[in-house]
Formats: C-alpha cells, structure tokens, sequence
C-alpha cells in the first residue's frame, strides 16, 4: 500500500490527518487520516496540522483519536 503524503504543495510529508471543509457553516473538521480518494478532503502532516488556521469567524473541530 502506497503511504499519503500531506496536501500542501511542496510537502512530502507522511499524512496523518484529514481535513474537511463545511463552507455553508464556516467550519473545518480535522481529524484522523480519513478513506482515501475523497475529492473533498485534504491530507495534512503533523506540522501542518498543528499550523492550520482558518478565515476569521471560522470555527475549527478536531476529532481526537484515544491514545493508549
């Protein structure tokens, strides 16, 4: 199996999360490394994920997976 690689151009980072955009509420759902192949949905490394920002008046929603 091919390993994913982060969104953002120029980074060829291991992906670890994904995002999604809901533009009708101004929201932003990051969370874990989601199905592949969604045209809708971003990849992101860990750097990039710690650094996501959004447009002002946007709320961000992380899901957290349980760590052991």
């Amino acid at each position: 199996m091919r390993e994913r690689v982060c969104s953002k151009v120029g980074c060829a980072r291991e992906a670890v999360s994904t995002l999604t955009y809901d533009y009708g509420d101004q929201m932003a759902a990051l969370g874990p490394l989601g199905i592949g192949g969604d045209p809708h949905a971003h990849d992101l490394c860990a750097i990039h994920t710690d650094r996501l920002s959004v447009p002002k008046g946007w709320v961000v929603v992380r899901h957290e997976t349980l760590r052991a």
